[in-house]
């Protein structure tokens, strides 16, 4: 059976990476031949990318211009190596007139694809509006990455997620909004993909231990002083030096051992040899869950839901830090059996429901023929 995906495959953001390969792993562990669309939105494509993050400052151009050149090698490269892309790229509607249509089924995966604020726009390609709607179409583990959604983005939308036979989101708002907004009716809230995967599944992607000893890896998505002097102050209460996950070259001088845009498999072993992960990150915190490292997690101003509804998910509440002077958060570990044991549920829970809609593309295509 045929599936293609379109997701959020080629941002330059380790998580997204990731939640991409565990899609395909998780399709293709059904028996599934996984094509992901190769959609990357024009302001994305790496010949933009420093004009995007500039925004016309040429100061700033300079400043992320070797960064952007590292981002295509690095995620170009992952891609190559791990996905399996259609041969033509994508990066409009307009560009998809006259696609070709022939898989089984068409699957928008996980991460913030259905967000409006995040993709600056309804990015109607992320709801498969180019395909017909006699295809089926099903969704995995999507995310609004907001708790309610304007009426207009509504209305305009509505079309489209009506054509989806079954819709997995991944945040419990998520589920609210298609319950109580779209009025959908064959919705589930399910984990991220990369938790399909276990831990030790992830292992065995690991690149070699970068780091000797016990690290407070830090891996910040947004830049914050206050976030900055609370990991130095983390530091001298528990006595381990900070490792930084820079993801860009201008984030060097900030405080940690720096490593500098590093390949994309780095993003496992490095969270799995820390013993804590400072982060603002949803897809940190959760490897982190999944490799059993204790994090500590900052909610971001924009789209913190995500954290807090994983964080719910598996009962670890605890480790997040409401403000800057909480530093007890060391003296309250992870209850990581318990954790295991939550996830192990996630994991089987989305592999029935991958079970589910694939006995259901095989009926749904027999009869149409």
């Amino acid at each position: 059976m045929k599936i293609e995906v379109i997701t959020m495959h080629g941002v330059q953001n380790y998580g997204s990476a990731l939640q991409a390969l565990a899609t395909k792993k998780l399709l293709e562990n059904h028996g599934c031949e996984v094509v992901f669309i190769d959609y990357v939105q024009r302001h994305l494509l790496p010949e933009n990318i420093v004009s995007t993050w500039s925004k016309g400052n040429p100061i700033k151009a300079l400043a992320i211009y070797p960064t952007a050149i590292k981002w295509k090698k690095v995620f170009n490269d992952f891609c190559k190596d791990n996905l399996n892309l259609t041969p033509q790229k994508y990066s409009s509607l307009d560009d998809f007139n006259g696609y070709n249509s022939d898989a089984d089924a068409y699957c928008t995966g996980s991460d913030q694809v259905w967000n409006s604020i995040w993709n600056r726009c309804i990015d109607y390609p992320l709801y498969l509006s180019f395909i017909p709607k006699e295809k089926y179409k099903f969704a995995l583990s999507a995310s609004f990455g907001l708790e309610k959604l304007d009426e207009n983005e509504i209305k305009l939308t509505k079309p489209y997620i009506d054509q989806y036979k079954h819709i997995s989101v991944r945040e419990k708002s998520g589920l609210n909004i298609l319950e109580e907004q779209y009025h959908y009716k064959n919705g589930i809230q399910l984990c991220d993909p990369t938790i399909s995967l276990s831990g030790d599944a992830w292992r065995n992607y690991s690149s070699k231990r970068k780091i000797d000893g016990d690290y407070i890896l830090i891996y910040n998505l947004n830049r914050s002083k206050e976030f900055d002097n609370y990991a130095k102050k983390l530091s001298k209460v528990t006595g381990l030096k900070l490792v930084r996950f820079c993801t860009r070259y201008d984030q060097f001088y900030r405080c940690g051992k720096s490593i500098l845009v590093p390949e994309v498999f780095d993003f496992i072993s490095l969270i799995d040899g820390a013993k804590y992960v400072l982060t603002d990150s949803f897809h940190a915190t959760a490897f982190s869950m999944n490799l059993n490292t204790e994090p500590i997690c900052v909610y971001p101003k924009d789209f913190g839901g995500r954290i807090e509804d994983f964080l719910k998910l598996v009962k670890s509440e605890h480790r997040h830090i409401a403000d800057y002077s909480d530093f007890d958060v060391i003296n309250r570990p992870v209850n990581f059996n318990a954790v295991n044991d939550i996830l192990s549920n996630e994991r089987k829970r989305i592999n029935e429901y991958i079970d589910t809609v694939l006995e259901e593309v095989e009926r749904y295509n027999e009869n149409s023929m």
